[in-house]
């Protein structure tokens, strides 16, 4: 595995670790200053006060939130697949245990972070999960 593979995937492992440590800012931690974090087509959050924002919103309405690296595709914009794990007990939650998979498309700037990420899951499975047992 080229060097350069070996460095990202390292850096994905220890992105996963961030979503899964109830440590928003550690995940903004992980982007320039500047970058931006797309969650299908919401607005992009911008900066890493936003991105913690994002992260936070996330950890809250899922208290027992597990992320995985599913795979690392590299590339000029590497693809991080991940599946997220969790059990909306949040305030306001519905209780459900949901199982999503999805994938961020990274573009790494000079500084070696990620300047922005566009990410994709499946949202009508997502509210499907939510509303139901399955």
């Amino acid at each position: 595995m080229p060097s350069d593979m070996l460095k990202l995937r390292e850096f994905a492992v220890r992105y996963t670790a961030a979503w899964c440590s109830g440590n928003p800012a550690a995940v903004a931690e992980f982007y320039s200053p500047d970058g931006s974090l797309r969650v299908n087509d919401d607005p992009p959050a911008i900066g890493r006060s936003a991105i913690t924002s994002v992260a936070q919103s996330f950890m809250t309405a899922f208290p027992d939130l597990c992320v995985i690296m599913d795979e690392l595709k590299p590339g000029d914009e590497p693809e991080y697949h991940w599946t997220l794990t969790g059990t909306n007990t949040g305030p306001g939650g519905t209780g459900r245990h949901v199982r999503i998979s999805g994938f961020e498309k990274w573009r790494i700037g000079a500084d070696g972070l990620i300047a922005s990420s566009e990410g994709r899951f499946d949202g009508a499975d997502y509210r499907r999960q939510l509303s139901a047992n399955v």
